[in-house]
């Protein structure tokens, strides 16, 4: 893909990326599915690009008008940011790394709140989607709307990547080992507590540090091998040894979820808001549009 060029000036990479990261997670959530995403990654990357020029002509133009902010709003945005990193002496230091002050990172929120306003100008006339047109478009979409089975999961990893067949038949002794003192336990809530134990104490994964906890997972979100073995274990299983690309695992199954259809009851408020951002998107882009239009966009 061409990089986009506007008034002379380059739209980087990471501004691409950024919008990239939003339209995957939107679209995530409002029910495309992870192989849909992968199949059409180079449509939404070229749209990524699209937005990534919009936002750079909105942002000129917001600076251009010089719309007023809301020092508060600023205020409460720099006092949510020192909250998500630590405190105020990480935010310091965080600022420090990106050598900016705390004057410049004002001044770059207050570009954004700024864009937000002018946003809203745009957006001002477009209403809120009717009871009926979110019926209409469950009625039009209904097969989209399906969960996905999902398996509530724990695991215990024993590395082999690198390792000679010596230091992999010992990986394999190992996990055998952890394997048989978790099912020595007879009571389902201590087979439970053991491998929570065992995962802290002998997983080379990330997530022993939470008992080895994986969360909530659907098809295709795990490697083959863990995938299916996962998905045909029962609840309160512990699985055989499973090797993967990354070593050899087990698995506690402790929950799972089936798929199947989903009402508009279920979704009305996904439909609703997909409708709303459909809307939106109409506006913003005629807006963004007559901008384009006075703008120099070359691609090379």
């Amino acid at each position: 893909m061409k990089q986009a060029i506007v008034n002379g000036e380059p739209i980087s990479r990471e501004a691409v990326q950024f919008e990239l990261d939003r339209l995957v997670k939107f679209y995530l959530g409002h029910g495309m599915s992870q192989d849909e995403i992968r199949k059409n990654l180079d449509k939404l990357a070229e749209k990524a690009q699209e937005q990534a020029i919009g936002a750079k002509l909105l942002f000129a133009r917001a600076e251009q008008l010089d719309l007023p902010v809301d020092e508060k709003a600023i205020d409460a945005q720099v006092a949510n940011v020192i909250q998500q990193v630590g405190g105020r002496d990480n935010f310091v230091k965080a600022l420090a790394q990106q050598k900016i002050s705390e004057d410049d990172f004002r001044k770059e929120l207050a570009k954004g709140c700024r864009v937000d306003a002018l946003v809203q100008q745009a957006c001002r006339g477009v209403a809120e989607p009717t009871e009926q047109e979110v019926a209409d478009y469950y009625a039009a979409h209904q097969k989209d709307f399906v969960t996905q089975p999902q398996v509530l999961a724990q695991h215990i990893l024993v590395k082999t990547e690198g390792m000679d067949a010596a230091d992999k038949a010992q990986a394999l002794e190992k996990i055998k080992e952890i394997r048989a003192r978790i099912v020595a336990n007879t009571d389902p809530g201590e087979v439970g507590q053991a491998f929570a134990r065992e995962a802290g104490e002998h997983s080379d994964c990330p997530s022993g540090q939470q008992g080895g906890s994986l969360g909530w997972f659907g098809p295709g979100m795990m490697v083959p091998e863990f995938d299916k073995a996962s998905f045909a274990m029962k609840c309160g299983e512990v699985s055989d040894v499973i090797e993967t690309q990354f070593g050899y695992h087990i698995i506690l199954k402790t929950d799972e979820k089936a798929g199947g259809p989903q009402t508009l009851v279920d979704v009305a408020d996904q439909v609703r808001d997909l409708l709303r951002h459909e809307a939106r998107g109409r506006a913003m882009d005629a807006f963004v549009g007559e901008l384009r239009d006075k703008a120099k966009i070359e691609y090379k």
